[in-house]
């Protein structure tokens, strides 16, 4: 080797240095130990065909079981929904234009049932009159005062537990039992309201008309009341505190905090107590029944509708005529809320 050869690399194990030409006179690679090795052909083989598989893949096919299974789930429910709901429904508007007393020939009578229902039934104008006396009692003293109910025990009051469960208690009670129980306090010769009160003339609390639908829509507000409460308190648990701190920071009272912070974030729990109020007042039979089978100032629809399908009169297509009535009423309510709730959805 002269000087003008230079400095040679060192030799690598195999004899030749690393990156220099071999024998054959081609540069060879020498792999970089810190580099990780490249994936095999048969790997990279692999993955491209699962990729391609996964980019091709639609929906997923249902085996016999589990369509039948899926039929099952949603088939009994539609069926009991079809046979139990929507069956008497469509034949109670069907009825409702023939005359059938439940065993003869149904006779078809156009709409002679609702002309008799508004004009020549006495009974039918002071049902609707109490009814909506139903829904405005319940709604504008029963709710405001659950809500009330649940602010205060939300506030951390001493005994909070022992309030919330003697205040729920009435709800277990079906409304048949509270009109038991009204008996028992409200009757004129042996309740307990009057011997409390005394007196030579013990007040007829549910045999005097113009008392006795104040007395039995208290009772149902009792009931009621506690319903409401266990909304709005599980309503309450879930505001966010910060909302609230928030509001005190800016300088707001309890009041105006409750008022424009609390009760804005509470609005689905307002809607459900809204529908469950009409729903309670447009169904109330059992409290009116146990009184005084619903006679004597207690009339509603409902016990209209009992009276002439399964009382003495038999006029099925007359009764059904009157559940027509009721129907629209409650169709009322619930367009009425679900336009408002699509209108809410479309501004949010």
């Amino acid at each position: 080797m002269t000087a003008a050869d230079g400095p040679r690399p060192p030799a690598t194990a195999t004899g030749s240095p690393p990156g220099d030409h071999g024998h054959d006179g081609e540069r060879r690679a020498v792999p970089n130990p810190r580099t990780p090795a490249a994936p095999d052909a048969r790997v990279q083989g692999v993955l491209r065909t699962r990729v391609r598989r996964a980019g091709r893949r639609g929906p997923r096919k249902y085996t016999r079981r589990d369509l039948a299974v899926l039929g099952l789930l949603l088939g009994i429910p539609i069926l009991l929904d079809l046979a139990l709901i929507w069956g008497p429904t469509l034949a109670s508007v069907g009825l409702s234009f023939t005359d059938w007393d439940g065993i003869g020939d149904i006779r078809w009578a156009g709409l002679k049932n609702y002309d008799n229902l508004f004009t020549n039934y006495p009974q039918f104008w002071p049902a609707v009159r109490h009814n909506l006396l139903w829904l405005v009692f319940l709604g504008f003293l029963a709710t405001p005062f659950g809500l009330l109910l649940a602010v205060l025990i939300d506030r951390g009051v001493r005994f909070s537990r022992f309030y919330q469960s003697t205040l729920y208690m009435p709800v277990v009670l079906s409304l048949a039992v509270v009109g038991f129980i009204a008996q028992l306090i409200l009757s004129r010769d042996q309740g307990a309201l009057n011997a409390v009160l005394g007196g030579k003339n013990p007040t007829d609390w549910l045999g005097d008309p113009d008392l006795n639908i104040w007395m039995v829509m208290l009772a149902a507000c009792w009931r009621h009341t506690g319903y409401v409460m266990i909304l709005y308190l599980a309503g309450l648990k879930s505001v966010d505190p910060s909302l609230k701190e928030a509001a005190a920071i800016d300088g707001a009272s309890d009041r105006q905090s409750f008022f424009r912070v609390v009760l804005p974030t509470l609005r689905p729990v307002n809607v459900i107590v809204g529908v469950i109020t009409v729903i309670e007042s447009l169904r109330a039979f059992d409290i009116v029944y146990a009184v005084n089978k619903g006679r004597n100032g207690l009339e509603l629809l409902s016990v209209l509708v009992t009276d002439n399908i399964i009382g003495e009169a038999g006029r099925i297509g007359f009764g059904s005529a009157i559940a027509v009535v009721l129907l629209l009423v409650s169709m009322g309510f619930i367009v009425t809320y679900l336009v408002q709730e699509l209108r809410g959805e479309q501004k949010r």
